[in-house]
């Protein structure tokens, strides 16, 4: 068993720089190296964090042979590619949601990791922190009974700019891969694969869905009420309803601070599930006790599952007639 693991941080942008200082909290881990397409990009980087091998390159980064995990942090439509990129070099690999543009992408880097049997996870932090852990407990202890309903949205609001990662569909840009995830990705943990997904979106200038809106239909008989948004702010909240009672996830829901319980008959009981410091500590420390254990990919956040919510958020791209450039034979509009 390795007591220490190096990671590789592959990007520069500010959740690869959140990421190394969440990483530089914990003994078990050593920021060995960063990558950026610019020598001087990745000097900027690693004087900023104190890394000590600066690559300005991706391929120079994934074949260095010190590094055991990499962490893939470029925009959305690179995620195929750097993955792969550092699944060839053996590396395992911790990916950035959206885990790729389309469900084609995801089923490509999955079935190339399981074929070489490397380690292969979506960096989806809010499946790791406290508050979603303790929201799984109280599901599995059937707390509310039989799930009936979950209402989630997840707006922020970004400044406008054509040509920043928000709303340039060049940079898979949108409300539904940026941030639709967090809402969608609550759903599968709690409801799991949709029998029936509607939804519907705002198109902005740009081209990309600016809020969306999706109702999914469980064959269990649960139902959905999913929305996100990058032009206005909501509470980022979540509530689930059961037969028994509801479950409220405070805000943020990809990081609640606190869950509310709600029986029938009872008072509310409140969990708080606030914690000192980094959010993502939380996936990097399941990324190394599943490489402890000799495990290529994590109970927490399968990657069938990350396959499922890809081909979610694609069925729902085809109602709305979005595709990103380059991508019309991802997969088939209707």
């Amino acid at each position: 068993t390795t007591s220490q693991f190096r990671w590789g941080i592959l990007g520069t942008g500010w959740i690869a720089g959140d990421f190394a200082a969440a990483l530089m909290t914990m003994p078990e881990a050593i920021v060995h190296a960063v990558g950026s397409r610019s020598q001087g990009g990745a000097e900027a980087f690693a004087d900023k964090f104190g890394i000590p091998n600066r690559y300005g390159s991706y391929e120079a980064l994934v074949a260095d042979e010190a590094i055991d995990i990499v962490h893939v942090a470029t925009p959305h439509p690179f995620h195929c590619e750097h993955v792969l990129l550092a699944l060839q070099h053996g590396k395992a690999v911790l990916c950035e949601k959206p885990f790729t543009l389309n469900a084609a992408e995801a089923k490509r880097v999955i079935d190339y990791a399981r074929f070489r049997g490397i380690f292969l996870m979506e960096a989806l932090w809010g499946r790791f922190v406290p508050g979603q852990v303790k929201l799984r407990e109280l599901l599995a202890q059937n707390a509310i009974g039989s799930v009936q309903s979950l209402i989630a949205g997840f707006a922020s609001k970004k400044e406008y700019d054509p040509a920043n990662r928000y709303f340039n569909p060049a940079l898979g840009g949108g409300a539904l891969l940026d941030v639709g995830v967090y809402p969608l990705n609550l759903a599968s943990m709690v409801l799991g694969v949709p029998s029936e997904v509607h939804g519907f979106a705002h198109i902005g200038r740009t081209g990309v869905d600016e809020y969306m809106g999706a109702l999914l239909k469980y064959a269990n008989g649960g139902i959905a009420s999913i929305h996100a948004s990058i032009v206005t702010r909501s509470p980022r909240e979540a509530l689930i309803t059961g037969s028994e009672g509801y479950i409220k996830v405070h805000s943020t829901l990809s990081n609640p601070p606190a869950v509310t319980l709600g029986r029938h008959g009872e008072d509310e009981q409140v969990f708080h599930t606030a914690y000192e410091g980094w959010g993502f500590v939380f996936e990097a420390t399941e990324v190394m006790r599943c490489l402890r254990k000799g495990l290529t990919e994590s109970p927490v956040m399968p990657l069938d599952e990350t396959l499922q919510i890809m081909q979610t958020m694609d069925t729902l791209r085809a109602q709305w007639r979005l595709t990103y450039p380059g991508e019309k034979s991802a997969f088939d509009l209707p």
